[in-house]
C-alpha cells in the first residue's frame, strides 16, 4: 500500500516536472518565433548621371557608342543631321557677303569715273559763272550809260547769281566725291558687317550642337531615340553615368534614426557583391515629406514617423559597385 503511495506521488511529482518543461519551451519558442524581428535598413547604390542633349533640333544621324560602352571626356557620342541650321548658315553668309561689300564701297569712296563727272560738271558751272560774270559786267556799264534798261541789268544779275550758285553746288558735289564717303556712313556700314558676323558665328554654334561630347569620364547607360528618330531641342538623347561618384541612398523612418547623424560612419554590406562589408560615411539627411512613407503611431498613444532620406558615400572605391545594388546596413534597430 505505501508502496502504491509512493508510485503515486512519483509519478505526479514526474507529470508536473513534464509540465513545466512544456510551459518553458513554449515561453522559449514564443520568444523566438513571436517577437518582432529585427528592422532591416536597406538602401541602394546611385552614381551621378549627366543626359547628354542638343540646343537644336534634328534626326538622329548615327551614334558611335552602344549602352555600356565607356567613354572618355570629349569623345564624339552622336552625330544629328540638322539641315534647317545647314540653312540658316548660307543665309547668314551671304547677308555676310553683301554687308562686306557695302563696307568695302564705304571705305572706297567713290569710284574714279564718278569723281571726273562731278569734276566735269564743276568745270562746266564754273565756265558759265565766267561767262554770266562778263556779260553781267558789259551790261552793267551799258546801264551806267544809259544804253540798256534796268529790267536788261536786272535779268544778267538774275543769271549771274543762278550760275553763282549752279558753281557752288557743282563744287560741293566734286569735294563729296574726292572726300569719300561720310564716317557716319562708314561707321554704319562697318556695324552691319559686325552684325553679320555675329549672325553667322551664332548660326556655327548651332552647327557644333549636331555633334555632341561626353562632358565626362563615365559610361552610357540608356540611349533614348532610336537612329532617324527627331528630337526638339533640349530632348534627352543619352545619359551617361559616372561611375567615380556614387553614393547610397536609405530611406529610414524617424524612429530607426538612432545614431544615424551627419558624418556618422556606418557599417553595411553587399548582398551581390557576396555580403561584402563596406564603411559608409552619411553626408546628407531630409525630411522626404508627406507623399513619403509614414508609419502611424497615433492609435497606441504615441506618434507618427516620418520618413527620411539618408545619403552616405563609400569610404573606399569599390570597383564592382553598380547602381541599383542593394546596400544593407549592419545595425538592428528595434
Amino acid at each position: 500500500m505505501n508502496e502504491n503511495k509512493k508510485f503515486s506521488i512519483s509519478n505526479m511529482a514526474l507529470a508536473f516536472i513534464a509540465v513545466l518543461l512544456v510551459i518553458g519551451l513554449v515561453a522559449l519558442a514564443g520568444f523566438f518565433f513571436l517577437s518582432p524581428p529585427p528592422e532591416i535598413i536597406m538602401g541602394q547604390a546611385e552614381a551621378t548621371e549627366v543626359r547628354i542633349s542638343s540646343k537644336v533640333p534634328g534626326r538622329i544621324d548615327s551614334y558611335r557608342f552602344n549602352e555600356g560602352d565607356h567613354v572618355r571626356r570629349g569623345d564624339t557620342l552622336v552625330f544629328l543631321d540638322v539641315p534647317d541650321v545647314q540653312a540658316k548658315l548660307r543665309q547668314a553668309e551671304a547677308a555676310r557677303s553683301a554687308a562686306q561689300v557695302q563696307d568695302l564701297k564705304a571705305r572706297r569712296g567713290a569710284r574714279s569715273e564718278e569723281i571726273t563727272g562731278a569734276y566735269e560738271l564743276w568745270q562746266q558751272a564754273l565756265a558759265g559763272r565766267e561767262i554770266a560774270q562778263k556779260s553781267f559786267d558789259r551790261i552793267q556799264n551799258l546801264y551806267v550809260r544809259g544804253v540798256v534798261s534796268a529790267q536788261t541789268r536786272d535779268e544778267a544779275e538774275a543769271n549771274l547769281k543762278s550760275m553763282i550758285a549752279t558753281e557752288r553746288a557743282a563744287k560741293s558735289q566734286y569735294d563729296m566725291a574726292t572726300d569719300g564717303t561720310r564716317s557716319e556712313d562708314k561707321a554704319s556700314a562697318n556695324a552691319l558687317v559686325r552684325q553679320a558676323d555675329a549672325a553667322v558665328d551664332e548660326v556655327e554654334s548651332y552647327i557644333e550642337e549636331s555633334i555632341l561630347l561626353s562632358p565626362i569620364d563615365g559610361e552610357i547607360s540608356e540611349r533614348y531615340p532610336e537612329l532617324g528618330e527627331l528630337v526638339g531641342t533640349g530632348a534627352p538623347i543619352m545619359s551617361i553615368a559616372d561611375l567615380n561618384d556614387m553614393w547610397v541612398t536609405f530611406s529610414v523612418r524617424e524612429d530607426l534614426l538612432e545614431d544615424i547623424w551627419i558624418d556618422t560612419e556606418l557599417e553595411a554590406f553587399i548582398p551581390a557583391l557576396g555580403n561584402r562589408d563596406i564603411r559608409v560615411k552619411v553626408y546628407y539627411m531630409k525630411d522626404m515629406g508627406t507623399y513619403a512613407a509614414w508609419k502611424a503611431t497615433k492609435t497606441t498613444g504615441q506618434f507618427d514617423s516620418k520618413t527620411f532620406e539618408v545619403r552616405a558615400r563609400p569610404m573606399e572605391r569599390i570597383p564592382d559597385l553598380r547602381p541599383g545594388m542593394s546596400v544593407i546596413l549592419k545595425r538592428s534597430v528595434h
